[in-house]
């Protein structure tokens, strides 16, 4: 069975820039799940939903978001540890 790691991206993000670039190490990774916590989540999972699906023809580019408005950053690590999509891979919080 192959563990995928789970990750809780924290924001704020210190440069949005570096976004793209955490998708595509993501998607590198086989990471199963991007949980995302902190003000303005919802929108931030809106852009890794767009930069994850590009433009639609790379069926194999696919990772799981959700995004955890009103939430602290430990019930969104919570919630990412009981994530078992794929596998039971480790959790990471990462701040950009």
């Amino acid at each position: 069975m192959t563990v995928e790691p789970k990750i809780v991206l924290a924001l704020p993000i210190s440069d949005e820039v570096m976004l793209a670039a955490f998708v595509e190490r993501c998607l590198a990774r086989n990471v199963s799940l991007i949980a995302i916590q902190g003000d303005g989540c919802e929108r931030i999972e809106d852009e890794i939903d767009s930069l994850i699906v590009g433009d639609g023809t790379d069926e194999s580019r696919f990772i799981t978001t959700s995004s955890h408005p009103g939430e602290t950053l430990e019930e969104a690590v919570e919630f990412a540890t009981a994530w078992r999509m794929n596998a039971d891979g480790a959790t990471e919080v990462v701040r950009l």
